[in-house]
């Protein structure tokens, strides 16, 4: 099985490292091969953000179906470009909000996020909402870290679980999602530091449970639904504007 995943920032971002996490969590005949976009923005911390990054993303979806692998999994909670993926190719795509939430409603009735600044928290209500899931959130709360101060950072783990801690004592939260990729592998962590504080929950990397439900499509030969996800009319599509480096916006 070759899986794609497709990094949605420029970094800076150690992606050998990045990579070798990935591999810890799929089969040992599961081919993984990671490729970011070349332009783009330098990590994914809100909606103008999603909305710059995905003409890049489906650039490399479209270089992943030439390639002929077998699904993609697009490395962000955010979801950027999914559901345009998934109207482009006929392979199974992924982002990691909802195979995460999927899992976590699997294994608990009460939802908490913990996730980077608690300016996303507002576009993961609306996620949640769009996806079912609102049903089953219990809270969303931030350890207020950007992506790009998350890498090797020995805090990290420490401030979520601190975050679980409040989400279980004061919105009963029973199992908790880290909402940002670049917290893969220390799902693990977390967990082990509230077993510590006496309340045995589960934490999703969402990473991990992303490239779980990957696999899982490739071997049961399921794919998105062409009636949810059909292909695009063709017509001419041109990209408005050179794409060099843009801050975009200010107050």
């Amino acid at each position: 099985m070759r899986l794609k995943v497709i990094e949605p920032i420029i970094g800076p971002w150690n992606w050998d490292q990045a990579l070798e996490i990935l591999k810890t969590c799929v089969n040992p005949d599961v081919k993984l091969e990671l490729e970011k976009i070349e332009f783009g923005p330098s990590s994914i911390e809100s909606d103008f953000d999603l909305a710059y990054a995905a003409p890049f993303i489906l650039q490399k979806v479209e270089k992943a179906k030439e390639e002929k692998v077998d699904g993609i999994f697009i490395d962000c909670f955010g979801d950027p470009a999914v559901k345009a993926a998934r109207e482009i190719t006929d392979i199974p795509v992924v982002g990691a909000f909802q195979p995460a939430m999927a899992f976590a409603s699997l294994l608990g009735q009460r939802i908490g996020i913990v996730t980077i600044l608690s300016s996303l928290i507002p576009n993961l209500y609306r996620m949640a909402r769009e996806h079912g899931f609102e049903q089953y959130l219990a809270s969303i709360r931030s350890i207020e870290l950007p992506v790009l101060e998350i890498e090797g950072n020995p805090q990290v783990a420490g401030l979520a679980s601190q975050e679980c801690l409040l989400g279980i004592k004061e919105e009963k939260a029973d199992v908790f999602v880290l909402g940002c990729t670049g917290m893969a592998g220390l799902a693990s962590e977390v967990q082990k530091q509230l077993r510590s504080q006496g309340y045995d929950v589960p934490v999703i990397d969402p990473a991990f449970a992303a490239l779980q439900a990957l696999q899982a499509c490739v071997r049961m030969q399921l794919k998105q639904s062409k009636i949810s996800f059909p292909y695009p009319p063709q017509k001419k599509r041109t990209f408005p504007f050179n794409p060099e480096y843009f801050e975009g916006p200010h107050p």
